[in-house]
């Protein structure tokens, strides 16, 4: 009897060793697991986390082969849309010089047909000039190899250092100087060297047809009117040659009142810019960088501020005047970079030259 229980407790005590050692195995087991699935979650955070990361950040990732696209279409597309340009202006022209051009000469009085070709020939040679010089301009990039301008930033797609105010332009596969946006329709970046020419080709493009809209109104009219009673029944008899010069009328009016509606916005839109010394990629930047500074109790400058170094310039106030109120208002001008050396280093502040048309007259940014 004694023996019978010594085996039946040795053998509970082999069972109950083998259990706790396969509740051993297990835990060991789960604790391997747990740990390589811990590993691998820091190993995915260490190469994907960013502290700047937000949804801009997650929808630019996700819209990357988008933007790849994109990208590469304009860059093949871009003289297409230059010959677009130039075939629609030479049409437009050639319809002012034959159709509406004999109309202002035999019905407008003398003064007014000397308005209409002195204006309108030198409205035509400002679009040509400066539509020309904007697409052949460059618009300037950084240079290479050592330079005495300050670098304030590296480009992570070209890897080489630019200075304050320049973008990466990933059609042209570079960085530009001061960029404001790549114009399909110019086939080249608007930035330093051709921004100029580029609102002046918007302005008197925008003039251009305007003036063309306002000149064959009434001849629009007419020809709206004739062309619907061509449906009537009796059709009136109309020739082949009137149908093409109605029809020519209507295109003209139809295409230079449509830019003119939109370009006017897109003048209107770079002369606040312009107003405010900004691109459109710093009022987006700008515009961010006031939110979260807001956020944190903090303020920027406001553009009216810019608009008044503005009226300073226009109205030629003395060199003195000019450089205390840029002084008095650069304090708080915190978004604009400087474009060359400070020239002096003074204690709390550093001292930048800005382009704003003072002739480098320094503007203080406090650090």
């Amino acid at each position: 009897m004694r023996r019978q229980l010594r085996c039946v407790c040795t053998a509970m005590r082999l069972f109950l060793k083998c259990f706790r050692l396969g509740r051993r195995r297990r835990s060991k087991f789960l604790h391997r697991v747990r740990t390589l699935w811990s590993y691998s979650k820091l190993c995915a955070k260490s190469l994907i986390y960013n502290s700047f990361t937000n949804t801009d950040v997650v929808l630019d990732s996700l819209f990357e082969p988008i933007y790849w696209l994109v990208d590469h279409v304009t860059r093949w597309f871009g003289v297409v849309f230059v010959v677009l340009v130039i075939i629609l202006t030479t049409t437009i022209v050639m319809i002012v010089y034959i159709c509406v051009l004999p109309v202002i000469l035999s019905t407008y009085p003398v003064g007014w047909i000397a308005w209409h070709l002195c204006y309108g020939h030198w409205n035509l040679m400002q679009i040509v000039f400066h539509y020309y010089k904007a697409v052949r301009t460059h618009p300037g990039h950084p240079a290479e190899g050592k330079t005495d301008i300050p670098m304030v930033s590296i480009c992570r797609k070209c890897i080489n250092p630019k200075p304050a105010r320049t973008h990466h332009c990933s059609i042209c596969n570079r960085c530009i100087l001061k960029m404001d946006h790549h114009c399909p329709w110019l086939n080249n970046c608007v930035g330093h060297y051709n921004h100029r020419y580029f609102f002046s080709f918007c302005l008197f493009m925008t003039l251009g047809c305007v003036y063309c809209s306002v000149s064959s109104r009434e001849l629009f009219v007419d020809a709206y009117f004739t062309i619907n009673s061509a449906t009537q029944t009796p059709a009136p008899t109309i020739s082949f040659r009137e149908k093409i010069f109605h029809k020519c009328i209507i295109y003209l009016w139809v295409l230079c009142s449509s830019v003119a509606l939109a370009l006017s916005g897109l003048t209107l839109w770079h002369t606040v810019l312009i107003l405010c010394g900004e691109t459109s990629i710093e009022r987006h930047i700008n515009k961010k960088e006031r939110q979260r500074q807001q956020k944190k109790g903090r303020t920027l400058s406001e553009s009216a501020e810019i608009f008044q170094h503005f009226l300073f310039w226009f109205l030629s106030i003395s060199s003195s005047a000019s450089h205390q109120t840029l002084q008095h208002y650069g304090v708080r001008c915190r978004v604009k970079l400087p474009l060359h050396i400070p020239h002096q280093t003074l204690p709390g502040q550093v001292q930048h030259g800005i382009n704003t048309g003072f002739s480098g007259i320094p503007i203080m940014l406090e650090n």
